[in-house]
């Protein structure tokens, strides 16, 4: 089964920040991870990263929330967009 993208979703916001979604569904899991979504999620700006989410091969889920980077508990694509989306929308209160 080939891959398919399931998401692709970008927003450059009046402030000029930028929000970016891309999923893809795989075949097989990308190690260590055993769920079989491909994901980058992004929110930043001109000066950089505010917050991401990504998975990699040997690396598994994470996410970086400015500097700092962080494992991240994947349970299902609808929770991960959720989770995303939270941080984004917390961003602006700090």
């Amino acid at each position: 089964m080939p891959s398919v993208l399931v998401v692709k979703v970008k927003e450059v916001r009046d402030d000029g920040s930028i929000v970016e979604a891309v999923v893809w569904r795989l075949d097989r899991p990308v190690p260590p991870c055993i769920h079989r979504y491909k994901y980058r999620l992004y929110y930043g700006t001109a000066e950089g990263c505010r917050i991401r989410y990504d998975n990699e091969f040997g690396k598994g889920d994470h996410k970086h929330v400015g500097a700092f980077e962080e494992q991240y508990v994947f349970k299902d694509l609808q929770q991960l967009l959720a989770d995303f989306a939270a941080d984004v929308a917390d961003w602006g209160l700090k």
